[in-house]
């Protein structure tokens, strides 16, 4: 019974992070196109860049909260070592983009 409330729980929350990730991404790059162009006709010195980074680093930890939240479902070892290798390649990834805003700042 508590199995499947929790099936049912983690199949609307893991789309849910994965779609959160999603949206954030595309508002993130979009914003920052706009303040290019916008930059272009009023040579404004906003640091593009790190709004982008920010929506992607932020974007990453919505997906990483749904490969986490995916952990509770493994049902062998290769499941869970396919989700350990996403999980580490984001992490990864994230930390990267962290390192590049604090070194551009």
């Amino acid at each position: 019974m508590l199995e499947h409330i929790v099936s049912i729980i983690l199949g609307i929350l893991i789309p849910l992070c994965e779609l959160i990730g999603i949206f954030v991404v595309a508002v993130s790059a979009i914003g920052a196109f706009l303040h290019y162009l916008y930059g272009l006709i009023k040579k404004d010195g906003y640091d593009i860049k790190f709004q982008l980074a920010n929506g992607l680093a932020l974007s990453l930890e919505f997906k990483m909260a749904a490969e986490i939240l995916k952990t509770v479902q493994v049902r062998d070892f290769e499941e869970l070592t396919v989700l350990a290798i996403v999980i580490v390649l984001r992490a990864l990834l994230s930390f990267l983009i962290h390192f590049e805003m604090k070194h551009k700042s």
